[in-house]
């Protein structure tokens, strides 16, 4: 039996509150990658194109992490999770938990791979596009 959506999204965050980014069994080879807004945002397609863009993301900090504090499935395709952002940047030294970090990580699944992966450093930003209240 394939796991649910909501379980392989938790799957995926049980490496990223590691510090773990390596894996990318969970997504669709033409996954579409999208850093939505935040001070690098940008779009790729592919496994390639994520690996890249994340790299050019994961770069610009030091041990960066990103915890899932809760879950909700929007849809039968769709997870959200919201999410607290920490690390130090490489070169202002500044820390996220000086600044406003919590985010949405969109997650749009299909066959049991992620098809479309989209992060929001403003989770308000994402709220309120995709129609949702931060309650549930």
């Amino acid at each position: 039996m394939r796991p649910s959506n909501l379980d392989i999204v938790r799957s995926i965050y049980l490496d990223w509150e590691r510090g773990d980014f390596a894996s990318v069994e969970w997504a669709d080879p033409e996954i579409e990658f999208v850093i939505v807004d935040g001070p690098a945002p940008g779009g790729w397609t592919g496994l390639e194109g994520m690996a890249k863009g994340w790299r050019g993301f994961l770069d610009a900090w030091e041990e960066f992490r990103s915890l899932a504090e809760d879950y909700r499935e929007l849809d039968e395709n769709r997870v959200a999770a919201f999410v607290q952002l920490s690390g130090r940047g490489r070169g202002s030294e500044l820390e996220l938990g000086q600044m406003r970090t919590t985010s949405l990580a969109l997650f749009e699944l299909a066959g049991g791979k992620v098809v479309r992966l989209a992060l929001y450093w403003d989770r308000e930003r994402a709220l309120d596009e995709l129609g949702l209240s931060a309650e549930g």
